[in-house]
């Protein structure tokens, strides 16, 4: 089955600088891809390029097959999108900002008008003022909007802005259903943790250089013997235990955190750990193994210090 978006080695300048370098990846059909990258990453100018509001300078963007450069109103009409927050008219119902919104396409009836209410869950409120609505709702109902004309690609740039936890929680269930429905998203969003329930898969980049794509599945995914991990090692004697480690295995580090012991190793070796501190009589109560996260991730591939 072909992607439905493939960005092929694209790259963009300003003046002579190089903001988006050789980028590429590919977004499958149903699935909800995560685009992620400090300010300032090149993000939202790849947004930008892929719906055509910028001009890319190297390489392809396809929709559906369709090069944005040379067909580009058969590529972008299987695009919907919001950008940050949805602007819509607060004293017209969220059925009449539909009906406003949906004679600017051909072919859109009342029938999918409704069939789009109903699957964001709109129904008992769609008759009333936009001004009435919570920002979740606000952002279900520019969801609708995006998906009147029936896109295959749904791009949200940072649409957890502002959202409470139930409306996170409503937007992400909303996009769960979209992808049942064989809809693909790409979502930008700082919100690490909620990007971590929300996608299949994400890419990151950094200095608009693609760092790297992986499931979110793979991050927490088996690594070999040799590879490092961070162990909590819950043990009487904390600072007995500390020193004792520390001098057999002076290169491993060791700290002490909520009355447990972290210690950055390997498999092999927190074994040989946990026999050296039985042999000196100390009890080791657990051991275990911290999960890796989307944060760590991303981290790890940027030069960023800080979430924001």
């Amino acid at each position: 089955m072909k992607p439905i978006l493939e960005i092929k080695n694209i790259s963009k300048y300003m003046n002579t600088r190089k903001i988006i370098d050789n980028l590429s990846f590919t977004i499958n059909k149903g699935e909800i891809f995560g685009f992620l990258g400090p300010n300032g990453a090149g993000k939202t100018t790849t947004i930008k390029m892929i719906t055509g509001l910028i001009n890319i300078d190297e390489g392809e963007i396809l929709i559906d097959g369709y090069d944005v450069k040379k067909h580009y109103e058969q590529a972008i009409q299987n695009v919907g999108g919001i950008i940050e927050n949805p602007d819509m008219y607060g004293y017209m119902s969220g059925m009449d900002n539909l009906k406003h919104y949906a004679r600017m396409h051909d072919g859109i009836t009342k029938e999918r008008i409704m069939q789009i209410v109903k699957l964001v869950k709109l129904e008992n409120r769609i008759n009333d003022k936009v001004k009435r609505y919570s920002l979740g709702m606000r952002q279900r109902l520019g969801i609708a909007q995006a998906l009147l004309h029936d896109p295959k690609l749904l791009i949200l740039d940072e649409p957890t802005n502002g959202l409470d936890p139930m409306g996170i929680r409503e937007l992400r269930e909303t996009l769960r259903d979209l992808t049942k429905k064989g809809v693909s998203v790409l979502v930008s969003s700082h919100l690490l943790s909620e990007m971590e329930l929300m996608c299949d898969r994400f890419c990151i980049i950094d200095g608009g250089r693609l760092k790297e794509i992986k499931s979110i599945s793979e991050i927490n995914s088996k690594l070999n013997d040799t590879d490092s991990r961070l162990y909590i090692v819950d043990v009487n004697k904390l600072k007995d235990a500390k020193e004792i480690i520390e001098s057999k295995f002076k290169d491993i580090r060791v700290t002490i955190s909520k009355d447990k012991l972290k210690i950055e190793t390997n498999k092999k070796t927190i074994s040989l750990i946990n026999k050296l501190l039985v042999d000196n009589d100390l009890y080791v109560y657990e051991i275990s193994l911290s999960s890796l996260s989307l944060e760590d991730e991303f981290l790890k591939q940027t030069e960023y210090k800080q979430i924001i």
